[in-house]
């Protein structure tokens, strides 16, 4: 069960790795407002790989509470 918590705590990573993409992305817009069509379609995806390694952190903690 230690284990299972511990992947559980993975998702604070995701969730910071989320918010530092969402802070850059307002950044470069402040900087350069031009970008914003192709910056806003390069964040949201960078936002979903850093949720989906969240996603995947709780299907090791489920796994790994089922044993």
């Amino acid at each position: 069960m230690i284990w299972a918590g511990i992947a559980a705590l993975w998702v604070i990573g995701g969730g910071i790795g989320i918010g530092m993409i969402g802070k850059g992305l307002l950044d470069a817009l402040a900087r350069n407002p031009q970008v914003a069509g192709k910056a806003m379609v390069y964040g949201i995806l960078a936002m979903a790989l850093a949720e989906a390694t969240s996603i995947y952190a709780f299907v090791v903690a489920f796994m790994l509470m089922s044993k």
